[in-house]
């Protein structure tokens, strides 16, 4: 089969039945990633693809101006997490509204109602990640271990640790994974977070503060503030606080 071939089927089996290229283990960086301009806002997308337990993940950044909102509350069938990047954003869930601050985030239900709008004077910047389980949707497991929640940064206690500290964010099942866990880890300076190791879950970090280099399958990649690593199942990998100062990143696992 020739190359050009290759690629229409695999165009073809996309368009069809929603297949999706495998999402590499990488760091995904801020400043690569392509930019669209609308009225209200700039978008981000940083990654897109399939993985070991989901048949689609995209992860996009959005800044939106003052006063915006980037669309009306709505519901979809797939799950979503919000992550605040920079400034405010109030969040509705379920008729109620919240308004978050940066570090806090936001998880959805399939079909669970929700929106977004920045009420402040000055831009927000947030991550979005959707994504849809290979296996079929479980929406009462969702609902028995919570349903849609949010958590506000400032409500979340700081435990300091011989190698920095941690915020300890969610650990639960979801309707789309078994188990998805996150925390904030803050590492001292020239410190590696553990040696190599690799675990079932596909795991997700966010850089939030300084600098930072992630070792995948042996070799590093630098990585800075807003810059996102992707690692899949079974991968090797170890991260090193490289800034003069802690360094600090989300980190969460999914399965």
């Amino acid at each position: 089969m020739t190359l050009r071939i290759a690629c229409f089927v695999i165009l073809v089996l996309t368009a069809r039945f929603g297949f999706s290229q495998p999402v590499e283990s990488a760091v995904y960086a801020w400043a690569q990633a392509p930019v669209t301009n609308k009225s209200t806002s700039e978008q981000r997308v940083i990654l897109e693809g399939s993985s070991t337990d989901f048949s689609h993940i995209k992860i996009h950044a959005t800044t939106l101006l003052p006063k915006q909102a980037p669309h009306p509350a709505h519901k979809h069938d797939d799950e979503e997490l919000l992550i605040i990047k920079e400034g405010k954003l109030t969040v509705t869930m379920a008729g109620k509204s919240k308004t978050l601050g940066a570090g806090s985030i936001a998880l959805f239900m399939p079909g669970d109602e929700h929106g977004f709008e920045n009420k402040e004077d000055s831009p927000a910047t947030y991550y979005v990640m959707r994504y849809t389980a290979k296996e079929p949707v479980d929406k009462a497991r969702g609902q028995t271990s919570g349903g849609s929640f949010w958590i506000e940064w400032n409500d979340v206690v700081f435990q300091p640790h011989d190698k920095g500290g941690i915020r300890r964010m969610f650990d639960r099942a979801t309707a789309m994974t078994k188990r998805f866990e996150m925390h904030v880890t803050t590492l001292n300076r020239d410190l590696w977070s553990h040696p190599p190791h690799t675990h079932r879950a596909a795991e997700i970090l966010l850089m939030i503060d300084s600098s930072a280099q992630e070792s995948i399958s042996g070799k590093l990649h630098p990585a800075t503030v807003g810059d996102l690593i992707f690692l899949e199942s079974n991968v090797p990998h170890a991260i090193q606080n490289t800034s003069r100062g802690s360094c600090t990143y989300f980190a969460f696992q999914f399965e």
